[in-house]
């Protein structure tokens, strides 16, 4: 940049600009998305960057935005497009009257980036290690080596109780598979190199999952995690693709969560719309 040091604040975080790479500091308060205050802070090499966009935003706010390049960001590749707008690390959300300003900066970015396509390497580090979080079935921990899962009697399913509590070191994985807690069936499933499709389809029974739930697994804990053991996996080896489908359930299991997706219905906490589009596609699987 032309002013190394120069800093451009917003809603949430604040950018500094420096002469290879981009600083960004995430505020602590009960407004900010939990998510940010997880990540604290997080360097971003030009490198890692794609292009950057300036836009108009909600209620007098203009949106100042990078986008990284895939397979730049661990934390970006686990969460594969399933993040909220308001909880993308990536934007800069600022007062209508510092677009100018915004402006300027966004145009010395572009003039700074030589790199696109698909990136090589992580180039912005995953949150430090160890990590833990609360899923709905058992307990994950990493401590940058090995993934434990500790099973919780009241939630874990009879296949998860029969293996026992489960030890994965990342030479053993060739992936890591995050589906977010705010949609029906969130799941972190780690990818095994000896397993390729042989591992089951529903998370609930495969002991290399841990399934979320209502304030389980939340985003701000789940999601570094998975960042953590990816960028742990790729230093080991090739990371493997996300299955784009699974195979097709039996169809007493589809009964099955139907009927459950039942009662959160009438418990109020699944929407009309959100249970009738969760009810089609699970219909269609059969």
């Amino acid at each position: 940049m032309s002013r190394m040091g120069d800093v451009l604040a917003g809603f949430h975080a604040a950018w500094e600009f420096e002469s290879d790479s981009v600083l960004i500091r995430y505020e602590r308060g009960i407004r900010t998305p939990k998510l940010f205050q997880a990540l604290g802070e997080r360097r971003v090499p030009l490198d890692a960057i794609a292009g950057v966009t300036l836009t108009p935003g909600r209620r007098g706010t203009v949106v100042l935005r990078v986008e990284p390049r895939p397979g730049a960001d661990p934390l970006m590749d686990a969460a594969a497009g399933q993040l909220k707008e308001g909880c993308d690390p990536y934007r800069l959300v600022l007062p209508a009257d510092k677009e100018t300003l915004a402006e300027y900066y966004a145009d010395e970015l572009r003039a700074q980036l030589t790199r696109s396509g698909v990136a090589e390497e992580f180039l912005v580090t995953a949150p430090e290690v160890p990590l833990q979080f609360k899923a709905y079935d058992g307990k994950a921990s990493f401590d940058g080596k090995t993934v434990h899962f500790r099973w919780f009697w009241t939630g874990a399913s009879s296949a998860k109780w029969k293996a026992g509590d489960q030890s994965f070191p990342v030479a053993e994985l060739s992936g890591v598979e995050w589906r977010s807690p705010e949609v029906f069936e969130g799941h972190l499933r780690l990818l095994r190199r000896d397993f390729g499709d042989e591992q089951p389809a529903q998370a609930d029974q495969d002991p290399a999952a841990v399934v979320f739930g209502l304030g389980y697994g939340p985003v701000h804990e789940s999601l570094p995690f998975a960042a953590a053991v990816l960028e742990a996996v790729r230093k080991c080896g090739p990371v493997a693709a996300v299955p784009a489908s699974a195979p097709r359930r039996d169809p007493a299991d589809i009964a099955e969560r139907i009927r459950h997706l039942g009662e959160l219905h009438q418990a109020g906490l699944v929407t009309d719309e959100e249970f009738s589009l969760k009810k089609a596609e699970l219909l269609a699987e059969l």
